[in-house]
């Protein structure tokens, strides 16, 4: 009786660490596709003027909703929908900075994902 309950109570134990890791992973995981920066900090680092910036404030709340929703998605449609969100900031953010801005954005943006273990 007694090797019964303690193997039970191993059993329990084991199954309460896997779920709390599992709950981990996922706050871990959806936390990675939080993309939210301090606009004025990289307006200074891109050297944005005050049309720039708010064009760019907006690009950028935009693709933070698109991650958050990607972080929501499974598997490949995560995939996907982490590609496109990335590729639709890319075109807009092109079209809005010069080309020395935008080469020092394209450096912060991949090191960011890739910090995050979101390049694909």
């Amino acid at each position: 009786m007694k090797k019964i309950v303690l193997t039970l109570m191993a059993v329990l134990t084991l199954t309460v660490a896997n779920a709390e890791n599992e709950n981990t992973n996922m706050v871990t995981s959806t936390n990675a596709y939080d993309m939210s920066v301090n606009i004025r900090k990289l307006g200074t680092v891109l050297g944005l003027n005050r049309d720039q910036m708010e064009v760019v404030e907006d690009i950028h709340r935009e693709f933070c909703n698109e991650m958050l929703l990607a972080s929501q998605a499974n598997g490949d449609e995560r995939r996907t929908l982490v590609a496109d969100a990335v590729n639709k900031d890319i075109r807009y953010m092109h079209y809005v900075l010069s080309d020395k801005q935008f080469k020092k954005y394209m450096l912060l943006l991949n090191t960011t994902l890739s910090n995050r273990g979101l390049n694909q």
